[in-house]
């Protein structure tokens, strides 16, 4: 919005000829997001507190979780709040691949509103039904792609990390991809929310990263010399990044242990689909596996303790998603989530390699 209010406006105010730059609006789209999280915060706990929107605990969970029961959740609603936003102030909205990005976010905030509202309303944790949360992610996600290769110079060339001579054209079967790496990433995000400030730190991380690499995407003489795939507008994402890693960043401030908030499914599945699809349009899909390698670990942990589980009678880890493991084993809480930063930071740092070692 004050993109296309001010930079018209350069001719007479040279000035304003910094809002061309997308580095600028994506430095201010992130204190804009930290402001408005550190300005809302307060009365976001404030207002769910009256409302008695409490944390509902799995009896079946560890027991150092009981203590947390009425904790205000649904904190999601503020980080999604200061993502729309600053992306809206700060972005060119005329960019289609912005408004694709923000339609799969709120999209995936509404299904975890949905699932959060059933949780306080009868007070239980079950939620929306697993088949019901998965079809409407496979239809926004599956949407999403058909806007991607219908209404956009969008190609469905597929890059694969390390191998820049292996470009495989998927055709409409890319739609397939998309719905594996956008309803993948929201719910293994959302499995990752356990602890205080466990899941939102990996976020800041990851959206850090691909605020990077949508800029390399979008700047033309950088994405030839890097031989990566260029995909002209995308650099746009980066001020949509940098809202997300301002707003994790206030979020965190209320979310870090001892938690004053959680965020919910409203949050984690909007962040976790925030950045599915940002790696989908900027080309770097399998990348998110590494950048995102902490939620892989968590949503294969689940994975296979159901799987030995069933096959075999038996469980691998004490609890699952993996970070219910290592408390069970007597790590305190602010160990865990610590270390599990360390490790994203880490897999962060080897997705950036990929970029020269190619």
């Amino acid at each position: 919005m004050l993109y296309h209010l001010l930079f018209p406006l350069h001719t007479d105010f040279s000035a304003l000829y910094v809002f061309r730059f997308i580095t600028f609006r994506t430095i201010y789209a992130t204190i804009t997001a930290l402001l408005l999280a550190f300005m809302l915060g307060p009365w976001v706990i404030e207002r769910l507190s009256k409302l008695q929107i409490g944390q509902t605990i799995r009896k079946v969970g560890p027991e150092s979780h009981f203590k947390k029961e009425g904790t205000p959740t649904m904190g999601g609603t503020l980080i999604v709040m200061c993502i729309v936003l600053p992306t809206l102030l700060w972005a060119d909205l005329t960019n289609a691949y912005v408004w694709i990005a923000l339609f799969v976010t709120m999209g995936f905030a509404a299904i975890g509103f949905a699932d959060d509202y059933k949780k306080i309303k009868y007070k239980n944790s079950d939620g929306l039904s697993a088949r019901g949360k998965l079809a409407w992610q496979i239809l926004i996600s599956v949407g999403a792609g058909v806007l991607l290769l219908m209404y956009t110079d969008y190609t469905s060339v597929l890059a694969v990390p390390f191998f820049k001579t292996v470009t495989p054209e998927l055709g409409w079967f890319y739609l397939m991809l998309v719905l594996v790496v956008v309803v993948g990433a929201g719910n293994a995000v959302n499995l990752t929310d356990g602890l205080d400030g466990l899941a939102i730190g990996p976020v800041i991380v990851a959206s850090g990263t691909y605020l990077l690499l949508a800029y390399l995407a979008g700047n033309a003489r950088l994405a030839e010399y890097l031989q990566i795939s260029g995909v002209p507008g995308a650099g746009e994402l980066s001020i949509m990044c940098g809202a997300m890693v301002g707003a994790g960043l206030g979020f965190l401030w209320f979310n870090t242990y001892p938690a004053q908030v959680f965020m919910g499914d409203v949050g984690s599945l909007s962040l976790g689909g925030a950045l599915g699809i940002i790696a989908v349009i900027v080309k770097q899909e399998l990348v998110l596996v590494i950048v995102g390698g902490l939620f892989v670990m968590e949503a294969l942990s689940v994975i296979v303790q159901v799987a030995s589980f069933r096959l075999c009678g038996r469980r691998v880890f004490r609890m699952a998603p993996l970070h219910h493991h290592f408390e069970l084993k007597g790590w305190p809480e602010p160990k865990i989530i610590v270390r599990f930063w360390i490790v994203s930071i880490v897999l962060a740092l080897v997705a950036l390699s990929t970029l020269k070692l190619r």
